[in-house]
């Protein structure tokens, strides 16, 4: 039982040793571009390995021939052994600057890639990843990596051209002496391989523990507001210090298992050095082998032991880096939950006839036991003004949402002048419309960039346009720079108010045949709502409008009340329509409606 156990492992730790390389194999096609670079750095690197293993050929000769030729042709030989110096000094220069030169440029490649792929991924992805984890394997993972390219497979190719070389000096040198040298190549080797099996195992522990201190603190620091109102800091102390005491923890077992096989390498290897040193010494003595022979010998021999030392180094180095990638790979492999067709259907860049639902039924990832939307059909026609109202989780964000193709429906269709949705490129779907969510985002950036985040290629003019026509000049020039003032991170330096205008304005900067709106006045003032709702009624004529509204005073002049509840329509009319029908919408509005006059009295 216990040797089948055995054989298990050894089958696993051999096919986890493959999986190492071909992990960093899978990176390889972001290294191919750069082919020149490449070359260049190997031809450094052999002529770097060829210049040090000569020092070992002009020590023995200095020795043996210089001192004992006299001081007439001992410059000569220190002369050849600087030659050799300055060629290992000007082929280190370039392989040091080449390589890293390619890691910097292979990782910047790698940290787009991995971003611009996150970009076409849906809310699907995000609803089981953690944004903070996304980042550590953009910036810590990407690290690791760009440790290996650009410095350790550089010092592993060195470091394996000087073993080579060097056993094959040795074996020149004194073959006798190189036997007792080889001897100890297998006692070196054990401890790699068994220590590198911990060695990886801990890697992609660590690494997971790092991304979940970033996730940590990225949440955290995103809620700085609510957790120092609710007096939360400590509690959060506690929270972020175990998560990094967790990762420390995880981090100290790898650092002991790389210590442990640092230390048994060295003291294998060295130790061997002094035994052959030793016998090299006593044939020295007895006439058996030249000064200048035991003198390269050593040379070789030390060149030999530091080599199969750092390449212990290296291989933990590649273990930790195949940790990295295998998580950045699973990024890469990630596939969009909403397929690009590859032949898209075209969209006209006006809507002609209507938006239909049919049929549509649809699950949120997370959530596969509960229909958001079940068996929709709903019709809106080119201008129309529909408002979409229900008590919360009816299903009124799930319609934009899949509207944006953010998601695609289980079942039924949604179809834009009879185009289905599905077989339209998103990002030309999503052309036709703007989005005024309810949680406005702003960005840190200026007033003009905020608002232009709709049009990039709109002008100052049409920007500020855009702000008088959503009632956002007014804050905007009392800013210390006006539209060149900086917002702060998520717009910090706003009111909600303020932020819901310039999310407004951005939306009318835009000019889409589809706006949707998302409660947009739900965070205003009464002042600032009416000038808002001014300009939204401009902006909605000749325009197909969909509107999410918790307070149904926003919808009394739409064309059509659609009225949501449990992911299902339960009737649909005017406002005055639904009131006289009674039922939900009327009970609705009877409570927001009776619960104002009873603010305003009071």
């Amino acid at each position: 039982m216990t040797d089948l156990s055995n054989t298990a492992d050894d089958t696993d730790s051999t096919k986890k040793s493959k999986q190492v390389i071909t992990r960093l194999w899978q990176l390889s096609r972001f290294v191919k571009p750069y082919r020149l670079q490449i070359i260049g750095a190997l031809i450094s690197l052999v002529f770097a390995a060829g210049a040090t293993l000569m020092i070992g050929q002009a020590i023995r000769l200095l020795l043996d021939k210089g001192f004992s030729a006299g001081s007439d042709n001992l410059d000569q030989y220190f002369m050849g052994l600087m030659a050799v110096v300055a060629l290992l000094a000007a082929a280190t220069f370039g392989r040091y600057y080449l390589v890293s030169w390619i890691g910097e440029r292979v990782i910047s490649d790698i940290r787009k890639a991995v971003f611009n792929h996150v970009l076409t991924l849906t809310p699907a992805f995000f609803e089981i990843t953690r944004t903070g984890e996304v980042l550590s394997r953009l910036t810590t993972d990407t690290t690791l990596i760009q440790t290996v390219i650009g410095s350790s497979i550089s010092i592993a190719l060195r470091n394996l051209l000087l073993f080579l070389g060097g056993l094959a000096l040795l074996i020149y040198t004194s073959p006798a002496l190189s036997g007792m040298v080889l001897l100890v190549v297998p006692f070196v080797l054990v401890p790699i391989i068994v220590f590198g099996r911990m060695v990886r195992k801990l890697s992609r522990s660590n690494q997971d523990s790092v991304a979940a201190v970033s996730a940590r603190a990225d949440e955290t620091l995103r809620a700085i507001q609510t957790s120092q109102a609710y007096t939360h800091e400590a509690h959060d102390r506690d929270q972020f210090g175990e998560a990094v005491e967790v990762s420390f923890r995880i981090a100290i077992k790898r650092i002991r298992a790389r210590a442990w096989l640092t230390a048994l390498v060295i003291l294998l290897i060295f130790g061997a050095v002094d035994f052959v040193l030793w016998s090299g010494a006593t044939a020295v003595v007895s006439g058996g082998m030249s000064a200048g022979t035991l003198g390269a010998f050593l040379f070789y021999a030390i060149m030999v032991a530091g080599s199969m030392g750092s390449l212990s180094e290296v291989w933990g180095d590649l273990q930790r880096a195949a940790g990295a990638s295998e998580r950045l790979l699973e990024i890469l492999a990630e596939v969009p939950a909403v397929k690009v067709s590859e032949n898209p259907v075209p969209i006209g860049a006006h809507i002609e006839r209507n938006i239909h639902f049919d049929h549509v039924t649809f699950h949120y990832p997370s959530r596969p036991d509960t229909a958001a939307l079940n068996d929709i059909s709903l019709d809106v026609q080119k201008g129309e003004t529909v408002a979409l109202v229900g008590p919360s989780g009816a299903g009124k964000t799930t319609i934009f949402q899949l509207l944006l193709r953010f998601y695609d429906p289980l079942a039924g269709k949604i179809m834009i002048d009879g185009v289905n949705i599905a077989d339209v490129d998103p990002t030309r779907l999503r052309a036709l419309m703007g989005l005024v969510p309810q949680d406005a985002v702003i960005f840190a950036d200026t007033a003009l960039n905020n608002i232009r985040y709709g049009r990039p290629d709109a002008s100052d003019e049409e920007v500020r346009a855009a702000a008088e026509a959503a009632a956002a000049t007014e804050f905007i020039d009392a800013m210390p720079e006006g539209f060149n003032t900086e917002f702060g991170e998520r717009g910090i330096k706003l009111s909600g108010g303020q932020k819901q205008r310039i999310a407004i304005a951005r939306a009318i900067l835009r000019d889409p045949e589809i706006l949707l709106l998302d409660e947009a006045t739900s965070a205003l003032d009464a002042e600032s709502e009416r000038l808002v709702q001014i300009a939204l009624e401009h902006l909605m004529q000749n325009r197909t409008t969909l509107v999410i509204a918790h307070r149904l005073a926003t919808v009394l002049n739409a064309d059509r009340i659609i009225v949501l509840e449990n992911g299902g329509i339960v009737t649909q009319g005017t406002h005055a329509e639904l009131m006289k029908e009674g039922g939900l919408y009327a009970k609705l509005a009877k409570l927001q409606f009776d619960t104002g006059r009873s603010a305003l009295s009071a």
